[in-house]
């Protein structure tokens, strides 16, 4: 069917259910602040903190805490210290819900309120107190002293004391700070009093000695000024003695110095007459020598002249004798020695060649024994390198798997020692276990073994593969008579048991039962009476519930 607009319903249904549907969720949406946690509780508990969820109404209930950080003035009066001072101390804290699940929980479990603000100030107080509570627990440790002269270490302590017990509420201290500490009796002032005394005291003796210091820094300026001003006028009269002596000194080196170069001219005056003497004698010699000189040069140049003309005589005999050598004799002296010299050519080049041939072969043979001997020798090398490589390697295989042998022996005897002692401890801790079993444990432990022994026992009863019962005694109870074989070979292992461990199983066994604890009065370590109902029976109530 269609409307007049011409959609069918059954599309104008739909769409209306689903913004019914999206309605509904808008409406169950729940957005938490980024300060606020939400703990949501019915189908599932959830904890919300900074964003949003559903929460169905009837089926669930939301629950809002603050996690903002609330700030409280902690105070105490009349705190008693250590020493019996009653003393006034004011801080300021800042706790706030711890920011996770568990801590969320427990604060919205033990502070939830109908609103928001009496939630605040129940956590306000509750926390005021635990600190306040705390700090006394704390000033009632110490000294006066110590806690005036050390406020952050009294507050460190406030604060590590007071937030074990906050945080189990779900709450934190982000921080505790003792403002002041303070007393009505004067103590602190008397301290105090005592204090800038002796400030007061050290303050006037370090006047004193300063003042001290500085008379004896005086006193010892002016003494080394004195000092000083009598070194220096020594100095100086010191100085004007120096001087005095080299000047007369100087003085009398100066007149000898005079009179020295007066005798120096008068000596280098005659001296240089005297040169002048011989230099005109020695010029009167020296004239007559060149005389003498010239005359011999003379006889000189006729001899040289004379041995001239006979060599240039020489010379005009050895030209003519030289042509004349030309001319006939040195042709056929030229053709002679030209044969000689081709012959002695020739064979000069024979002997050249064979010695060339001869020390090229030596040469080569030479090189190639060296060639030789360098091949030999570089296969020498490397067959020696090669074996140390080898020997190297072995070696180092060698050390190699010895370590990793060593390695895993160790590793072995150290598992076996951990194993060892594993099991030593074991059996320590069992024999331990053991010591301090009682008559009821014992039983227990045997009772649990019994079975795996009675296997044991009848195990060669297993082979039969088939069981004669002849009735002696004619009743025709031929089954009886096995299952009384079977109880006494039960017995039979409980007596054995006895006699190897020394516990008497059945004995135990029978002592716990109802009856002999109530009728005989006995008892055994380990278990409790029997009790009826809720109460616990006396000897003389189990006596007449029996005759009754």
């Amino acid at each position: 069917m269609e409307n007049l607009t011409g959609i069918p319903w059954g599309i104008i249904g739909i769409v209306l259910g689903i913004f019914l549907i999206v309605a509904i969720i808008l409406s169950m949406w729940k957005k938490i602040p980024q300060d606020k946690a939400a703990v949501i509780t019915g189908l599932k508990k959830r904890v919300i903190t900074g964003g949003g969820g559903i929460v169905i109404p009837l089926l669930e209930r939301i629950d809002s805490i603050s996690l903002e950080s609330m700030k409280l003035d902690v105070r105490t009066n009349g705190a008693m210290t250590s020493q019996g001072v009653p003393i006034n101390t004011d801080g300021v804290a800042v706790i706030k819900v711890r920011n996770d699940k568990h801590s969320i929980l427990a604060a919205i479990e033990q502070f939830s309120a109908t609103k928001e603000s009496e939630t605040v100030k129940i956590i306000s107080d509750v926390s005021r107190e635990v600190l306040e509570g705390k700090l006394r627990e704390i000033i009632s440790k110490l000294t006066v002293e110590e806690i005036y002269n050390d406020r952050e270490s009294f507050g460190a302590k406030v604060h590590e004391v007071a937030g074990t017990d906050l945080s189990e509420m779900g709450l934190e201290i982000k921080t505790l700070t003792i403002k002041d500490i303070s007393d009505n009796n004067g103590y602190l002032k008397a301290l105090g009093e005592a204090r800038i005394a002796e400030v007061k005291k050290n303050a006037q003796i370090a006047v004193a000695e300063a003042n001290k210091e500085t008379q004896i820094k005086t006193s010892e300026a002016q003494r080394l000024g004195q000092t000083a001003s009598i070194e220096a006028e020594t100095a100086i009269a010191e100085a004007n003695k120096i001087k005095n002596i080299k000047q007369l000194a100087f003085e009398k080196e100066q007149f000898a110095a005079k009179a020295d170069a007066d005798a120096a001219y008068d000596i280098q005056r005659n001296i240089t007459q005297k040169q002048i003497t011989d230099t005109e004698m020695d010029a009167e010699v020296l004239k007559q020598q060149r005389l003498k000189d010239v005359e011999t040069e003379k006889i000189q140049i006729s001899i040289v002249t004379e041995q001239k003309n006979i060599e240039l005589a020489q010379k005009k005999a050895e030209r003519k004798e030289k042509e004349l050598l030309e001319t006939m004799i040195k042709p056929a002296e030229a053709q002679k020695a030209k044969e000689q010299l081709n012959a002695e050519a020739e064979k000069y080049k024979e002997i050249a060649e064979a010695q060339a041939r001869a020390e090229a072969l030596k040469l080569q043979a030479a090189a190639e024994a060296e060639a030789r001997k360098l091949q030999a020798a570089a296969e020498a090398e490397a067959l020696k390198l090669q074996a140390k490589a080898q020997a190297e390697q072995i070696q180092l295989q060698g050390l190699a798997e010895a370590e990793i042998i060593k390695q895993k022996g160790l590793a072995e005897a150290e598992s076996i020692k951990m194993q060892g002692l594993a099991e030593a401890e074991t059996m320590e801790k069992k024999a331990e276990a053991y010591a301090k079993y009682n008559d009821a444990g014992k039983m227990e432990m045997l009772v649990s073994i019994l079975p795996e022994v009675a296997k044991h026992v009848a195990e060669p009863m297993s082979r039969i593969e088939k069981i004669i019962v002849m009735d002696g005694n004619g009743d025709g109870n031929s089954a009886t008579s096995v299952a009384k074989t079977v109880s006494s070979t039960m017995a039979t292992v409980m007596e054995s048991v006895k006699e190897m461990t020394g516990f008497d199983l059945a004995e135990t066994m029978k002592a716990s039962t109802y009856e002999a604890q109530v009728n005989k009065n006995v008892t055994i370590s380990g278990l409790e009476p029997t009790c009826i109902g809720a109460n616990k029976l006396s000897l003389d109530e189990a006596a007449s519930s029996k005759t009754e």
